[in-house]
């Protein structure tokens, strides 16, 4: 018996018990501004960090410098014979703040492949990691190992000034947006494809030639898809875990490398960036259920109430923050609408939208009923061939490294301190409750 264990889950179960009941009769009291509510919850709606590339709204979803995702799909600049925008065009848009011209995307397209280069060592490195290892794991330790090129850490310590750090930091975010599509293809080809690697293609933009080297498929609307991807989930302001994370660390003026593997630790888990394939997963078990792939509403009704009286949740609806149906995966319905209506999942997903939102709204089972950007993301993916759920979070991962590390860079020249909560315990939030609520002499 292991009686360390034992004696530990004793203690849990008793102060977890003390403190719901605590919560529920007290979670609305305010210490120093802040419910002790939100204290226990996750901090979840305290404002207390600057997060300048994009803000996000809880009826209007995600704006990026104000520019909402349908304005950016007319506004941004668009390879030949795209509908959908350029990445390195958002990404412009995040650091400067102004709608790019064609040339600056051209401009940032060609020094990205300039930068694109992947040290040996990380290959080799790959190499040595288990074929079934999860992408992500490899993903994060490939990032962590192109830290030996890092210009932040060599310049910090030949001793930079504080008013560059913020010029290093660029030339290592640069660097490491540049890389990743060709890290994360990697990666992709030795886990799925029995190591058979794809050469990048110099004349395709950042987005495209990602497409072509994962090598699932080779038409252009799948490079069109990969364009879309890659700029709706670049960022989604400064709160969520992956966001969040990358920016602590940097806010200890650990470099890029450090501060974005650990931002992608953070997109790993289930509660974040796992979800899409989640959902995925959940739509080919229902099909498999029913032995139909064309089921009716009464089927998917049925099968969304069997999956919530075991405890379940449907994955892909509700959000921390969003309180109507997320921009992101209003902007992927058109997309499959314009390419791809007839598929049988896509329009599983479109049934799941009819039917999901009002169920759940009468069992009130969610503040947000709607469909999030993870509802619809992996019935796009898995259409045009790539069918290898555990890779999707590692997509997610090469399209939010745009935004974490273009905050990052403002982080710098902005001269953002180190992050330092406070933090308390059980028994000293115990404490400020006896002293509030007892009577005074």
């Amino acid at each position: 018996m292991d009686i360390l264990k034992h004696k530990f889950q004793e203690k849990a179960i008793a102060l977890y018990k003390e403190n719901r009941a605590m919560l529920s009769e007290h979670g609305n009291l305010e210490v120093d501004k802040v419910l002790i509510r939100q204290m226990f919850g996750g901090m979840r709606g305290i404002k207390s960090m600057i997060w300048e590339t994009s803000e996000l709204d809880a009826y209007e979803g995600i704006r990026f410098r104000g520019y909402s995702i349908r304005q950016l799909r007319k506004a941004l600049p668009k390879a030949k014979n795209c509908k959908e925008p350029l990445p390195e065009g958002l990404f412009w848009l995040m650091l400067i703040g102004d709608i790019p011209t064609d040339r600056e995307v051209k401009w940032l397209t060609e020094d990205w492949r300039k930068r694109s280069t992947v040290p040996d060592h990380t290959f080799k490195m790959l190499d040595c990691f288990p074929a079934d290892m999860h992408p992500m794991t490899q993903f994060s330790a490939a990032i962590l190992s192109m830290q030996t090129d890092s210009v932040f850490a060599k310049r910090y310590a030949e001793g930079i000034s504080k008013k560059d750090h913020w010029d290093a930091y660029y030339e290592d975010s640069m660097n490491l947006i540049a890389s990743l599509p060709r890290v994360a293809a990697y990666i992709y080809r030795r886990s799925f494809k029995k190591n058979k690697h794809i050469e990048p293609d110099p004349t395709l933009d950042w987005g495209a030639n990602f497409a072509h080297m994962l090598g699932v498929n080779e038409s252009p609307d799948f490079m069109s898809l990969m364009r879309l991807y890659l700029t709706i989930h670049a960022d989604h302001e400064g709160g969520n875990a992956s966001a969040h994370t990358t920016h602590l660390v940097g806010s200890t003026l650990s470099d890029p490398y450090y501060s974005l593997s650990g931002g992608m630790n953070a997109l790993a888990g289930p509660l974040h960036g796992l979800a899409t394939q989640e959902v995925v997963k959940w739509i080919l078990h229902m099909i498999e259920d029913l032995g139909t792939n064309t089921p009716s509403t009464d089927q998917i009704t049925d099968y969304i109430n069997k999956t919530l009286a075991e405890g379940k949740v449907i994955p892909g609806y509700g959000h921390a923050v969003l309180r109507q149906p997320d921009p992101r995966y209003m902007a992927q319905r058109v997309f499959a609408e314009d390419y791809i209506k007839n598929d049988p999942i896509v329009k599983i997903v479109w049934k799941l939208f009819d039917i999901v939102p009002p169920l759940l709204q009468d069992l009130g089972k969610v503040k947000n009923p709607w469909p999030n950007v993870d509802a619809h993301s992996g019935s796009l993916l898995m259409h045009y061939g790539l069918e290898d759920f555990s890779f999707y979070t590692v997509l997610f991962g090469v399209s939010r490294a745009m935004g974490v590390l273009s905050s990052g860079i403002w982080s710098r020249a902005l001269n953002m301190p180190l992050e330092r909560p406070k933090s308390l315990t059980s028994k000293a939030v115990k404490k400020i409750i006896t002293e509030a609520t007892s009577p005074k002499k």
